[in-house]
């Protein structure tokens, strides 16, 4: 962390991996299902991942898409899934469990943290669901959250920049406020001046030409081509870390690969 900010990345696969920490992240937020806001990695992307960057790599531990209401057979996967990151060498987990009331879980989130520890935990974007964000701040706080993914409960990080501001000034450094939702290197300085945060969360990415010669015609097509998938964009990290002050690496290419 250079300057007292810190830029975290959501990445799925080890290329954008190694791009983020080329770009100047600080911490990597691994997962698989972007598309659906992010589920729970595959063990054996965990473990090329970590032979393949330095930085910190938080797991999002999320069974499934769309809501986060858990059943019992869920959470077991969910415990399971946090014990087999903590094996594969996670740095920190990422999790999120609301009652139907939205509410924050206090019972999961108490008995998901035990199996958790040591490693810290961050509360991801359920916590934009809630119903109360102040009140539900406190209780992740109460329960030992080290941080809180947010986009101030709005669309974007921009739009809840307001509310960021408000959680920030409340946590008053008992827990880590990081906004994230729509940051890109065109707004990160305005959310870096209104919300008083020192963490910020993003994701840079650049659907990329699929390298297959041959395709059926029911595949899924790009205007361009058949798109084998959404690739975090070098260009972009470094240009949001650069907004910070943070160092980062010139990237060769646009697909950069393990050493």
């Amino acid at each position: 962390m250079d300057d007292g900010f810190l830029m975290e990345v959501c990445v799925d696969s080890v290329e954008s991996a190694v791009n983020a920490e080329r770009g100047g992240a600080g911490r990597i937020e691994l997962c698989a299902g972007l598309v659906e806001g992010g589920t729970t990695p595959s063990m054996g992307l965990l473990q090329v991942v970590k032979q393949c960057v330095r930085v910190p790599v938080f797991v999002m531990i999320r069974p499934r898409g769309g809501d986060f209401l858990y059943s019992d057979r869920e959470v077991e996967v969910m415990k399971a899934d946090i014990r087999l990151a903590k094996l594969h060498g996670a740095d920190g987990l990422v999790f999120g469990a609301l009652t139907e009331d939205g509410r924050i879980d206090t019972e999961l989130c108490t008995a998901l943290l035990a199996v958790c520890r040591p490693l810290p935990v961050t509360f991801h974007r359920a916590f934009d669901m809630v119903h109360d964000p102040l009140v539900a701040l406190e209780t992740l706080i109460s329960l030992g959250f080290e941080r809180v993914l947010t986009s101030g409960c709005d669309s974007t990080a921009l739009e809840g920049l307001s509310l960021i501001k408000r959680l920030a000034e409340q946590a008053k450094g008992r827990i880590v406020v990081v906004p994230g939702g729509g940051i890109t290197e065109r707004n990160l300085q305005r959310i870096l001046e209104g919300s008083t945060a020192s963490e910020f969360h993003c994701s840079a990415r650049s659907a990329r030409d699929s390298g297959m010669k041959f395709s059926v015609r029911f595949q899924r097509c790009s205007s361009s081509g058949l798109e084998l998938h959404a690739e975090l964009d070098p260009w972009g990290i470094s240009s949001a870390t650069a907004a910070l002050g943070l160092k980062s690496e010139r990237c060769h290419g646009s697909v950069l690969l393990c050493p």
